[in-house]
């Protein structure tokens, strides 16, 4: 980026425009422009000399530069060359010194006649004489890179240049030799000119210039940040923001930062490892250490004493890139990006190991080790593994989830004994049930396979016991199931761990080991192993719909043993009882009491389901409002908190149930596809919602289709109750809206003589046609076009391939035919289909 302007330097232009006024009066000036590289100081140079030149001052410019400091007095020749009798100048009037002068000046090797006190008085006689018909300045460009004859001659002439009007303005670098400034801003006649960063509001413009247009006030902010007033560093920055086509007005803040690392690793870093490598290893170190660095820990990593950790940090305060403190810190969080992204990789690694062993020898806490371990990806250490396990304990204290399952998967990388693994195993499934439930789930099954005696698989599962995993991933439940029939097997099974491994194995339909489970209860005060049993049982009787009156006396004996701080998971599943078996108003209350319990101990998993349990409960009330909002904050959670894609399907479709009550359902709802392993009954809840919805919009084939697919769901579980989800009403709806009453009157039929249904107080869960007697069986044309190619032996896709129709339609009417002739399969069909 170039400009012609300069911003921020009135006071050097000031002191400028003194040194050219006290030049027109035959005084002497020398004017020191002292700072960091990038600050500006060629382009302040430039400028001065131009406002000098346009005058009558005589301009003698010279830029010094490394690669020529072996070149003796190569910097004064640059100054002279224009005004010696071998340059196209020399017709110059004012040529008035002699050739000698300029021969006097020596070239590399050549020896120095009459020594060099004898050069140095020949070259001030020549300085002399061109002041002496008009003033002279004198623009030398980064001084402290001049060869060590010129510079010498500088600092003689600015010590008699008393009566001389001649201006000597020069630029040094700050961080290269400051003995230079020194001497030359003791004379009488110097000034030390010390350029500041621009201020924000002086990048704002520049940046504005080089981008062409206003700049949005953060990316402004971030480039006067990163840039810390630099103008060479934010000329950078803006070309390669120019490049890389961000918008000034509407930034991407994730481009800038990676941008404005790239540049910061290309300037700023770049100086300092090729001028201070000490100051560079120590800012390394700083960065590898993390936020909570300290200058001591970092040169204690980069292996400084203390005389050389001092000087790095003073040479890092002159850069910018730390805050001076306290504490010292880097400036901003792009600068550590800036730094490890351009350190070599292998560098980095053995970095990050060597810094997490001095954490763990400097006590530090146990997380700051363990995300250096984690860095470097070393394994093997022997400080590794308690470090990780600490620092998951830890951050669980903290609720820290997402870094206790980072440091536990973590620690499986290590290498150890099968009990270990099976313990790190245990701990990272516990801490996925806040964070995961998929991820849960398959801890489960891994801990299970590792222990083989029935009592220690038991004890290993007792963490993951309840309902919320159940109803998430059934295949997780296997574990369960298979350790509650070991120990209904052993003579003595450990009461608590047969009740809660039957409990688990209920919810998803295993009936292994329940009566020895059910002797084990006794009849007393249930503990919380016994608590929930019997709400497991609870539930599972009243979706069975074959007692409620058995449902609800062990729904409320369930609750009753719940204290008034602790409601364990068996009152949900009594709730959902309750609900089930009419009781509604005893029902929210202690779903409001799950709820409760959930939030207070942090159980995101729990609450989601208590949330949605509660939801379910105030819509069959009559509570649309309430329903809505719990639904919502189950769905939410599942978003936000906690991986759960069963639980979040569900809370879309109550959803979009309670919508299409309303009558504002959309059109075509995005519902969430619930996992494969989700329990029927949550897969049947977002059956049930997305039927409601193409009922809705008058596409009764589809709804047909989802409510009987909602229905055999159920069935795998043995779930009847209509009260749970009232498929075989809706499925009847459609029927009568596809002109098929004989169908409907099917459906709605009770699946299983003498079960009275419980009371339904609201509309959304009663039957929409009630109990009738048993009509003629009549099946469509395209069902008996089905029917007779089945009976003539043909499978299911070959039926679909000679009608043109896909199998999964053919899947779906042998399903409607099965139903509407009560059978099972095709064995019963040919026999079925004689009686009509």
């Amino acid at each position: 980026m170039s400009t012609g302007r300069l911003l921020h330097r009135e006071r050097e232009l000031a002191a400028l425009e003194r040194a050219l006024a006290g030049l027109a009066e035959g005084r002497p000036s020398v004017l020191v422009l002292s700072g960091p590289r990038g600050i500006g100081r060629t382009a302040l140079l430039r400028a001065m000399t131009a406002r000098a030149a346009a005058g009558e001052a005589v301009p003698m410019r010279a830029r010094c530069h490394q690669n020529e400091r072996d070149f003796p007095y190569g910097v004064v020749r640059q100054l002279f060359d224009p005004f010696t009798h071998r340059s196209a100048q020399r017709e110059t009037p004012l040529m008035e010194f002699s050739a000698q002068s300029a021969d006097a000046i020596p070239g590399q090797g050549e020896s120095t006649p009459g020594g060099e006190q004898a050069v140095l008085d020949e070259l001030f006689r020549a300085a002399r004489n061109l002041s002496s018909s008009r003033p002279v300045l004198l623009a030398i460009d980064d001084l402290h890179l001049a060869d060590p004859q010129s510079l010498q001659w500088c600092t003689y002439l600015a010590r008699r240049l008393d009566g001389l009007p001649v201006l000597l303005i020069t630029t040094v670098d700050s961080d290269a030799d400051p003995r230079i400034a020194a001497e030359l801003g003791a004379l009488a006649h110097a000034t030390i000119l010390k350029p500041e960063p621009l201020c924000d509001s002086c990048s704002t413009d520049r940046l504005a210039e080089g981008l062409g247009a206003p700049v949005d006030p953060e990316l402004a902010a971030l480039c006067h940040t990163l840039s810390q007033g630099n103008p060479l560093i934010l000329a950078e920055l803006t070309s390669r923001l120019t490049a890389e086509q961000v918008s000034p007005g509407t930034p991407e803040p994730d481009a800038v930062r990676r941008i404005g690392a790239a540049t910061l690793a290309d300037t700023a870093l770049a100086w300092l490892r090729q001028r201070n490598p000490d100051a560079f290893e120590l800012l390394t170190a700083l960065a590898v250490l993390g936020p909570e660095a300290t200058m001591a820990g970092a040169a204690m990593l980069a292996g400084q004493g203390d005389l050389v950790a001092d000087e790095a940090r003073t040479a890092l305060r002159r850069t910018g890139l730390v805050d001076p403190g306290p504490p010292e810190a880097l400036r901003h969080d792009l600068v550590r990006s800036a730094v490890l992204a351009g350190t070599d990789a292998g560098a980095l690694v053995n970095l990050h190991e060597r810094a997490g062993e001095l954490m763990v020898r400097l006590g530090a806490p146990a997380a700051r080790a363990a995300e250096h371990l984690l860095n470097s990806g070393s394994t093997g250490l022997d400080w590794a593994l308690p470090v990780l396990r600490a620092a998951a304990r830890d951050a669980a204290e903290n609720s820290s989830w997402d870094l206790a399952a980072r440091y536990l998967r973590r620690s499986l990388a290590e290498p150890g004994p099968e009990e270990t693994v099976r313990q790190l195993t245990v701990q990272l499934g516990a801490v996925e049930l806040h964070r995961d439930l998929p991820a849960a789930a398959r801890c489960v099954v891994a801990a299970a396979e590792a222990a083989s005696d029935p009592v220690e698989r038991a004890q290993t599962l007792l963490p993951f016991a309840g309902p919320v995993l159940a109803l998430s991933a059934t295949s997780a439940t296997e574990p369960f199931a298979e350790a509650a029939s070991a120990l209904a097997a052993l003579p003595s099974p450990p009461r608590e761990l047969l009740l809660s491994m039957s409990a688990q194995a209920t919810l998803v339909g295993h009936r292994t080991g329940l009566r020895r489970a059910v002797r084990a209860l006794g009849t007393g005060r249930p503990d919380p192993a016994g608590q929930a049993f019997l709400g497991a049982l609870a539930a599972m009787t009243a979706a069975g719909g074959r007692s409620h009156r058995r449902a609800v006396r062990l729904a409320m004996r369930c609750v009753r043993s719940a204290s008034a701080a602790e409601a364990g998971s068996g009152v949900l599943g009594a709730a959902m009882a309750l609900a089930w078996s009419g009781r509604l108003d005893e029902a929210a209350v202690w779903a409001g009491r799950a709820v409760r319990s959930a939030q207070r101990w942090n159980r995101p998993g729990e609450l989601a389901l208590a949330l949605l349990a509660r939801a379910d409960i105030a819509a069959r009330q009559g509570r649309p409002a309430a329903a809505e909002e719990d639904a919502r904050a189950a769905q939410e959670l599942t978003e936000q908190q906690i991986q759960a894609p069963a639980l979040r399907a569900a809370a879309a479709a109550v959803q979009l149930r309670l919508a299409v009550r309303r009558g504002d359902a959309p059109a075509r709802p995005d519902l969430p596809e619930p996992p494969a392993d989700a329990h029927p009954l949550l897969r049947g809840l977002v059956l049930e919602a997305a039927g409601l919805a193409a009922a809705a919009r008058g596409d009764h084939t589809e709804a047909l289709r989802l409510f009987l697919e909602c229905g055999h769901q159920l069935a795998v579980r043995g779930i009847a109750n209509p009260a749970c989800i009232p498929w075989r009403a809706h499925a009847a709806a459609s029927y009568h809206a596809l002109g098929e009453p004989g169908a409907a009157r099917t459906i709605a039929a009770e699946p299983t003589a003498g079960v009275s249904p419980p009371h339904h107080p609201t509309g959304d869960h009663a039957p929409a046609i009630g109990r009738t007697a048993a009509a003629p069986v009549r099946l469509t044309p395209s069902e008996r076009r089905v029917t007779e190619l089945v009976l003539q032996g043909l499978s299911n896709l070959e039926v679909a391939e000679r009608l043109c129709l896909s199998k999964r339609t053919v899947d779906t009417h042998l399903g409607r035919i099965y139903r509407k002739l009560a059978i099972k399969g095709r064995p019963e069909l040919a026999a079925a289909v004689k009686t009509l």
